[in-house]
């Protein structure tokens, strides 16, 4: 049960001062600053700021009735360090920092990953011809010959002529045997 103030049932912080701390056991005793009996007090009562209790420093608290029935403290504060230090909120693990900038960071990296991922397998243009590359050989062919009529071996110049004339031209008598040869016996032997 908690004491407090007679007349409005609320709990009401007395000050002290820690006088002595056995931090092996974690427990210790506050000399109330009104004076009176020291009150026990055990490291569960003070924050849980990654400060270690020390002898001589001033607390606030509340009382309540421990198991034994004596009085003890609880609820524990530091005047003007109710916080955690600076030193305690900057040293987090890695794993527990948050924020917009780790938020931001890790949208930056997806946006990079899809970048890449859509560039190497999706988004890749097809190459275009460089007019420093020369033209690939049915395009030299095709500037080079043109279906004029002509039908038979005898009218080819060359074995390049007739195999474009089989494949691009209509009506052409130059593969006998239908192997996709034209001109076996003349030109392409």
């Amino acid at each position: 049960m908690n004491t407090g103030h007679p007349s409005t049932g609320a709990a009401a912080r007395h000050h002290g001062t820690l006088t002595r701390w056995n931090d092996e056991r974690g427990f210790g005793f506050i000399a109330p600053a009104g004076g009176g009996a020291e009150i026990f007090a055990h490291i569960s009562a003070f924050p849980h700021d990654g400060r270690r209790p020390q002898v001589g420093e001033v607390i606030t608290y509340l009382t309540q009735a421990g198991p034994d029935g004596k009085v003890r403290a609880i609820s524990i504060l530091r005047p003007g360090a109710n916080r955690p230090s600076r030193a305690v909120r900057e040293h987090k693990p890695r794993g527990q920092r948050s924020g917009w900038l780790g938020a931001l960071l890790s949208l930056c990296a997806i946006a990079a990953i899809v970048a890449v991922v859509y560039t190497r397998y999706v988004g890749q243009p097809e190459p275009a011809a460089s007019p420093t590359h020369a033209a690939s050989p049915v395009v030299r062919q095709a500037q080079r010959f043109s279906c004029d009529g002509r039908q038979h071996c005898s009218q080819m110049r060359s074995c390049e002529e007739a195999r474009y004339f089989l494949r691009h031209c209509p009506n052409t008598k130059m593969d006998g045997d239908g192997d996709g040869v034209p001109c076996e016996q003349q030109l392409c032997n």
